[in-house]
């Protein structure tokens, strides 16, 4: 799929995916696209029906690919999360945990070195987090495997049937690759 984090001079991009001196209102602009994104595809009708509870396939999770290919991804994907767990309605700590396992699973992504191990970050961790907590605030008494098991599934529809796909289609395109990477990304 391509070198993911070269410049223009061949050699590694900074942190951030940013090159120095340039572009931070472009960065912390990528950054708002894909949080506004990520929210959107969470809280709009219908996918806001599929999108919560210990039964879900979030499709905004496809994006969780992202940071592979794109530094300002990471922090898109946490602001997005952020938003649509604080519409969500299951509270502080569906927000926090939520929030921070995306913006952690985010990272991993970005450090993966094969395009087929994109979606996994966020498949195991919101899994194990998020199916651990979940059940609790729906009233649910359900064995831990159970609620892991039901979000990680639904984190595999979304980050390997959907994500990984988009991950290959955005790989076949480098102008929109550029785009979401930015200058010396």
């Amino acid at each position: 799929m391509g070198e993911r984090g070269a410049n223009s001079s061949g050699k590694a991009g900074r942190p951030g995916g940013r090159a120095r001196g340039t572009g931070v209102a472009a960065y912390w602009g990528r950054v708002a696209l894909i949080g506004a994104a990520y929210a959107a595809l969470t809280l709009l009708p219908p996918l806001q029906a599929i999108s919560y509870g210990m039964i879900q396939v979030r499709v905004a999770e496809a994006l969780t690919v992202l940071p592979y290919v794109s530094r300002p991804a990471i922090w898109g994907l946490f602001v997005g999360c952020l938003a649509a767990n604080v519409a969500g309605g299951l509270g502080p700590v569906d927000m926090v945990l939520g929030s921070l396992t995306t913006l952690a699973a985010a990272w991993l992504t970005s450090r993966v070195r094969a395009p087929w191990l994109a979606p996994l970050p966020p498949v195991v961790l919101n899994a194990l987090v998020v199916g651990t907590y979940v059940p609790r605030l729906l009233g649910l008494s359900v064995p831990l495997p159970v609620g892991w098991g039901w979000v990680g599934l639904g984190e595999l529809v979304a980050c390997y049937g959907l994500g990984y796909p988009l991950l290959v289609y955005l790989s076949r395109r480098p102008r929109l690759l550029s785009l979401l990477r930015g200058p010396g990304g």
